[in-house]
């Protein structure tokens, strides 16, 4: 069982994959820019700059990891901004990664204030400032995949849509937990 996790900043992908893969016993996939700065050791601020000036380059590059890893496992949860769309033929072309298709897709949503107000408690800073940064970095990463992918974030076509704002995380595992045993239950019989 492969599963999809995507949503905007602040939607809870990383805590809400976490949860998934230990409920469901399955390995997360997890590998972001921070990794990709980590590897290369150089400073994330740098790396982001970087990635802007070089844009597409290093997406597609870390975006064809994430498939790598996902191809290689038979049995894993992905949670990232483009995780729904990355078994689509526009990713896969770009990727030169194929062999894989998710099982199972969920969108995380939730209103922009709910978001940064979880962004704003995680990282801390004013609520307006947060606020207007991710408003800001919404608007960077849509135009972002739709000029590298031709993908609109504003219309997934996903398996499960969940509002982690009327849900806290462990809700919202559950409930892909329960949709992903129930996708097997339905792939037996």
């Amino acid at each position: 069982m492969r599963i999809a996790v995507s949503g905007l900043s602040g939607c809870g992908n990383t805590t809400v994959t976490k949860l998934v893969a230990k409920e469901l016993k399955i390995k997360r996939v997890n590998y972001t820019f921070r990794d990709m700065a980590r590897e290369k050791r150089v400073p994330f601020k740098k790396f982001h700059e970087l990635a802007g000036k070089t844009f597409p380059k290093m997406d597609f590059a870390l975006d064809r990891k994430l498939s790598q890893f996902v191809a290689a496992s038979e049995n894993c949860v992905l949670g990232s901004r483009l995780a729904v769309w990355l078994d689509s033929p526009q990713l896969k072309k770009k990727t030169g990664v194929g062999g894989f298709k998710f099982d199972l897709k969920v969108w995380l949503e939730a209103p922009l204030a709910v978001r940064a107000q979880r962004i704003r408690n995680r990282e801390g800073g004013s609520f307006r400032k947060v606020l207007e940064e991710t408003r800001a970095r919404d608007a960077n990463d849509a135009a972002r995949y739709r000029k590298a992918y031709g993908v609109s974030v504003s219309k997934p076509k996903v398996d499960l849509v969940i509002n982690v704002g009327e849900n806290n995380a462990r809700q919202v595992a559950r409930k892909i937990a329960e949709a992903a045993v129930n996708r097997m239950q339905k792939k037996v019989n």
